[in-house]
């Protein structure tokens, strides 16, 4: 048997099981998207673009995902160089740090960001007792407290594949840059900025990607007025019974995913992003 057909035949199990539960459910989908009331149709497309309800859904997703992404930037970058510079053990410590929240679950890292958050909660009552608050601060059920729990969850998600990318780079460059007459800034922007871009574009499009598909926390921390398409998708379907709006919805995301991929790789090509 040639070689190309063993491989084949190994590799066949695992297509097989992608298919199943990738491929499948992605065209069942993509079909129902299609049919409104027994027969074709894009009405619900049309809706997105027509009804207001959508497209501030969208806006304020594609806004709160953008914002996420942002600040899991400034606050990742900082920290990650930072761990760099630490002893092994230390540097355990922080990791272990950064994965603890992976054992909690979801559910319970909304609620508790719901306790802390509320007007006469732990941070409300910190900033008033501190004299920066004169009055508890809205926090919660709206963008803010969205923004603020999504950016913690996801946090950890911009943390690991940057710190990865960081590890692997050489400290002889900056030396060799430091010896050559750079000052630290000049050489960490033009030597170990540009090393570590593959890390944190990764770490990016890992963090903006998951946002635009979140449902719990912007559930419970938005309150029903911060309505994101994860929140749109589960309306249509336990409200108004609609399949197929849902599945249209999900189509959207989907494209918008795979066009933000697309573009990516023209800038930045995808094999070199993720370590190929």
């Amino acid at each position: 048997m040639p070689v190309l057909q063993k491989k084949t035949m190994l590799l066949l199990p695992g297509l097989l099981i992608v298919g199943a539960l990738l491929i499948v459910p992605i065209v069942w989908l993509l079909g129902l998207s299609f049919v409104s009331e027994g027969r074709l149709s894009l009405e619900h497309y049309q809706r997105i673009f027509d009804d207001p309800t959508y497209v501030k859904s969208f806006a304020i997703t594609f806004q709160i995902a953008g914002t996420v992404t942002g600040l899991t930037i400034l606050l990742g970058y900082p920290l990650c160089f930072w761990m760099l510079r630490l002893k092994p053990l230390w540097r355990g410590v922080a990791l272990t740090c950064i994965l603890i929240p992976f054992w909690t679950s979801l559910l319970v890292r909304s609620y508790a960001w719901l306790i802390l958050l509320q007007r006469r909660g732990l941070v409300n009552t910190w900033l008033q007792g501190l004299g920066l608050a004169n009055e508890p601060l809205a926090l919660m059920y709206n963008v803010t407290g969205t923004v603020i729990g999504m950016t913690h969850i996801l946090l950890p998600f911009l943390v690991l594949p940057l710190f990865a990318s960081m590890q692997r780079i050489d400290g002889d460059l900056m030396r060799a840059a430091a010896a050559l007459g750079a000052t630290p800034l000049f050489a960490f922007w033009r030597v170990f900025f540009p090393l570590s871009l593959p890390g944190l574009t990764a770490g990016g499009l890992l963090v903006f990607v998951l946002s635009i598909g979140y449902y719990v926390t912007p559930q419970l921390l938005g309150g029903g007025t911060t309505v994101m398409a994860g929140q749109l998708i589960q309306r249509n379907v336990e409200l108004f019974s609609s399949w197929g709006a849902a599945s249209a919805v999900s189509v959207v995301l989907l494209g918008i995913v795979l066009l933000l991929f697309w573009v990516m790789n023209r800038l930045v090509p995808l094999d070199r992003v993720f370590g190929g």
